[in-house]
């Protein structure tokens, strides 16, 4: 446990940061995970609808800096590809 003020504040802060940034990777994560099995599920036109709602949180995690831009852009080619292959 840190014994200086400054120390104490930044335990404080970092924890604040911490918790904030597990709600924003959280939030991507559920709203993937719900569209890729509406993938599985092969609804083409539901999962099309969701995905600038994925794009959109997968970019606001990035302008939080919650993640970075490849891994971004890794994750929104990912669910891209998702969609074109299902009508493979």
């Amino acid at each position: 446990m840190p014994n200086i003020k400054s120390a104490k504040k930044r335990v404080r802060v970092s924890q604040r940061q911490h918790d904030e940034n597990v709600v924003v990777k959280s939030y991507v994560k559920n709203i993937i995970r719900k569209y890729n099995q509406l993938i599985a599920d092969g609804k083409k036109n539901d999962a099309s609808k969701l995905l600038p709602d994925v794009y959109s949180a997968i970019d606001e995690a990035v302008t939080k800096g919650v993640i970075t831009k490849n891994s971004a852009n890794r994750k929104k080619a990912t669910c891209g590809r998702a969609l074109s292959n299902l009508d493979k």
